[in-house]
């Protein structure tokens, strides 16, 4: 077959692959009343956030079958249609797009920052609005915020706020080494540690920059070991932690340096293992020992059902999802209304109580202000020893979100630096 024979046949088969993706996505949509309420979730289901994603699917889930054994929402059947993102932009964006043509009402998910700024961006053209589960960089709400996007996870700034502190209370003057995911998330992450702990210097704290997806470290754990540093941050999440982190200790780094995972699950825990979990030091918004450490009922009883259903603890994106589908639903009864703009209103400044003490939707840039827990890696022994084998964290502190999160003073700087308006966009029917 000569070159444009063959350019021909591949044209044929990607055109094949296509058309048959695109008949799968279809044959995906929840047969459903033509009342029923629709809501997206871009998520991933395959890729190096999969286990992040498994927890989404399975909490929010729950979350529609409880809310339909209460009758639905304004009296009406939700339903779910979810889409694997595989933490691919533009995989995201033919997601959404197909969400927003089935008519969703809300579209949620993520767990890349760059895949919800994308959703995002899409959904605000659209007027439908958007939540980001596990998305943490600054990005999202700052140069990339806008009306219909809220962010439920804390950000870079509040990881660093409650990191910070214990850092530099044990390692002031000392030798940081940073291995940093190579996207928004990983850079906005890395600069907000950097600053709070005083080694904006990357040439006294050097840091090596790696793709998302990556499977081996070697080069740059052995560059860290050379440069004999105290800590060892790891800027980077699901698999590709793991397998760093694995390495890290097959190396022995742990032996020489405390190891910091900015952003934990327990999903990436269980996949690192207990062996090279123990003493990593690291932050997560939600961990299924919150509501008893708070006597929240309504967050055990979550963490009951969790286990009954799916034999294991929720962990951050499943809490993450879960509350979302809950307070889209408390935000449309508040509001009496599935129109976009009634519903962002009624979300703006609201403060609630689910699954562990308060947490508000922030009315200036839609961030969910809210207490982040500094968390470390418990000995192998105690992770066997836990009935579900999954006991990875003790929690170290709980800091609450007010005294970590970016001040209204400072997004209005950073809006403005970025020449963008210190305030978000008006949306039909606001009051002047």
């Amino acid at each position: 077959m000569g070159a444009a024979g063959i350019f021909r046949a591949g044209v044929s088969r990607r055109a094949a692959i296509l058309v048959l993706a695109l008949c799968l996505t279809l044959a995906a949509l929840p047969a459903r009343a033509a009342d029923d309420i629709l809501l997206g979730m871009n998520y991933p289901l395959t890729g190096p956030y999969s286990v992040e994603g498994l927890d989404e699917i399975r909490a929010a889930r729950m979350a529609v079958d409880e809310i339909n054994a209460q009758g639905g929402i304004l009296g009406r059947r939700v339903e779910l249609a979810p889409r694997d993102s595989a933490s691919d932009v533009l995989q995201t964006r033919l997601n959404v797009r197909n969400l927003l043509d089935a008519g969703c009402r809300m579209i949620f998910g993520g767990a890349s920052s760059a895949v919800a700024i994308e959703a995002s961006r899409l959904c605000a053209e659209a007027g439908v609005p958007f939540f980001g589960t596990l998305t943490y960089s600054m990005s999202f709400s700052v140069e990339h915020g806008n009306r219909m996007a809220f962010r439920e996870c804390s950000d870079a700034r509040m990881t660093a706020g409650v990191l910070g502190p214990w850092l530099n209370a044990r390692f002031a003057g000392k030798k940081y080494f940073y291995i940093t995911a190579d996207y928004t998330w990983g850079w906005s992450t890395e600069a907000a540690l950097r600053r709070a702990t005083g080694t904006l210097d990357s040439e006294a704290h050097p840091g090596l920059l790696t793709p998302l997806g990556a499977t081996d470290y070697t080069v740059e754990l052995e560059q860290a070991r050379d440069a004999q540093p105290a800590v060892l941050v790891l800027a980077l999440f699901g698999k590709d932690m793991a397998y760093a982190l694995e390495k890290a200790v097959e190396m022995g780094l742990p032996r020489f340096c405390q190891i910091v995972v900015p952003n934990l699950t327990l999903g990436m825990a269980e996949r690192a293992g207990a062996v090279a979990m123990h003493g990593v030091v690291g932050t997560t918004p939600w961990t299924w020992k919150a509501p008893a450490l708070l006597g929240q009922t309504r967050g055990q009883a979550f963490v009951d059902e969790f286990v009954r259903r799916y034999r294991r603890y929720p962990s951050t994106p499943g809490a993450s999802a879960y509350t979302i589908v809950h307070e889209y639903k408390a935000a449309a009864e508040a509001a009496q209304s599935l129109e976009p703009a009634d519903v962002v209103r009624a979300l703006e400044g609201r403060t609630f109580r689910l699954l562990k003490d308060d947490q508000t939707w922030r009315a200036l840039d839609h961030q969910n202000i809210q207490t982040v827990f500094l968390v470390r890696g418990n000995p192998p022994e105690k992770v066997l020893a836990d009935p579900l084998r999954l006991d990875y964290f003790e929690i170290l502190e709980a800091r609450p979100g007010p005294g970590i999160a970016l001040s209204e003073e400072e997004w209005r700087e950073l809006r403005l630096e970025h020449g963008l308006p210190p305030r978000l966009e008006p949306l039909e029917g606001d009051r002047p």
